[in-house]
C-alpha cells in the first residue's frame, strides 16, 4: 500500500503493536496501543480558545471539552461514558451497542495531517490497520479534507462487515499538540438512516485546539 510504503512514520506511530479483535469492536472502534503514557504537566486553555460555547450546543446533544488533551465534540443526549483500555474517551448508547464514539491519540512529530498523505490514503490505512480487525470486510465510502481555523481535518465514511453484524461508521482525524487525534462514531447498518444525521453532527463538531503548559 502506497501510504505504508511512503509514510513509515505513520505506520510506526499508529499501527505498530496496535491490537484489534471482534470483541473490542463490539465495545467501540479505534484499536490504538494501550501502553502510551500521558505527560504529567498542567495544561491550560485560554478562554478565547474554548471551542464549544454553551450557546452553540445543539438541541439533543451534550458536549465534551477536554482541556487537558485539547479536543471537543458533541454527542447525542443520553449516551453514557464507558472506560475501555487503550482509548481516551468512549461514549455509547445504552441500548444499541454499535452506536458509540471513540477518541484516541498517539504522539507524532508531524505538524499537519496532510503530511501523511491524501484523505483516501490515510483513511484507508487507518481503517484497515487500526479501526477494524482483519476478519472484517471493509469498504471506504468516501474521504475528504476540510480546514477549520487554519487546522486541517480529514473526515471519512466506511462500512465494516462482520459475520453477525455490519457497522456503518464516520471518522475525523487531525493533528495538534504533538498528537494524532482520531474520532470515530457509527451505528448498526440497520439503523444508519435513522442515525446518520446525528453521527454527522458529532463529526462536524469535532475540534482540536492548542493547549498551553502552565
Amino acid at each position: 500500500m502506497a501510504l505504508l510504503q511512503h509514510s513509515p512514520a505513520l505506520h510506526r506511530a499508529l499501527f505498530l503493536n496496535s491490537s484489534s479483535s471482534s470483541t473490542a469492536f463490539h465495545q467501540g472502534p479505534a484499536f490504538f496501543p494501550g501502553h502510551l503514557h500521558r505527560s504529567r504537566v498542567t495544561l491550560q486553555v485560554r478562554a478565547e480558545d474554548s471551542p464549544i460555547p454553551p450557546q452553540e450546543v445543539k438541541k439533543g446533544f451534550q458536549s465534551v471539552l477536554d482541556k487537558k488533551d485539547g479536543y471537543s465534540f458533541l454527542y447525542p443526549f443520553g449516551w453514557q461514558e464507558v472506560v475501555i483500555e487503550g482509548q481516551d474517551k468512549v461514549l455509547k448508547d445504552v441500548i444499541e451497542p454499535l452506536e458509540s464514539i471513540s477518541v484516541n491519540m498517539v504522539p507524532t512529530s508531524k505538524q499537519d495531517v496532510r503530511d501523511f498523505g491524501s484523505p483516501q490514503e490515510v483513511a484507508d490505512t487507518l481503517i484497515k490497520k487500526v479501526l477494524a480487525p482483519p476478519s472484517q470486510k471493509i469498504k471506504l465510502v468516501e474521504a475528504a479534507e476540510h480546514d477549520v481555523d487554519g487546522r486541517a481535518y480529514y473526515t471519512f465514511e466506511f462500512i465494516a462487515q462482520a459475520p453477525n453484524f455490519t457497522r456503518h461508521a464516520l471518522g475525523a482525524i487531525s493533528i495538534g499538540n504533538g498528537k494524532f487525534y482520531t474520532l470515530t462514531t457509527g451505528a448498526n447498518e440497520r439503523r444508519w438512516e435513522k442515525m446518520k444525521d446525528k453521527l454527522q453532527t458529532v463529526i462536524d463538531s469535532f475540534k482540536v485546539f492548542d493547549v498551553y503548559e502552565g
